[in-house]
């Protein structure tokens, strides 16, 4: 675990970074998103048909979660296949249901 100190000694760019990134836990959907993506990699019609949303709204929100690195994509002939980046992500998701669940 960080030291308290250590984590506050962050320049002004890299806490802005830091702000955004949490932001994007900020929204039930995209967590909803990240949820499934925990379960393997899926395309967004998978996605949109197991959590009742329009192709349209989770590829609104991909793009939001590609963007800040939190999800990755492959191509797989002419559709495109998503999973969490990496375990970091995992890791935060599964800290913050152990979190609001003290």
């Amino acid at each position: 675990m960080l030291e308290p100190k250590t984590a506050l000694c962050a320049d002004e760019a890299s806490l802005a970074s830091l702000a955004d990134f949490y932001r994007v836990f900020a929204d039930e959907t995209r967590i909803r998103i990240l949820g499934e993506l925990l379960g393997g990699e899926k395309c967004v019609l998978d996605i949109a048909n197991s959590l009742g949303l329009t192709h349209s709204a989770v590829s609104h929100q991909l793009k939001t979660l590609r963007e800040r690195r939190l999800v990755s994509f492959r191509r797989d002939g002419k559709s495109i296949r998503y999973s969490i980046a990496d375990d970091h992500i995992s890791s935060i998701l599964a800290q913050g249901i152990e979190h609001i669940g003290e």
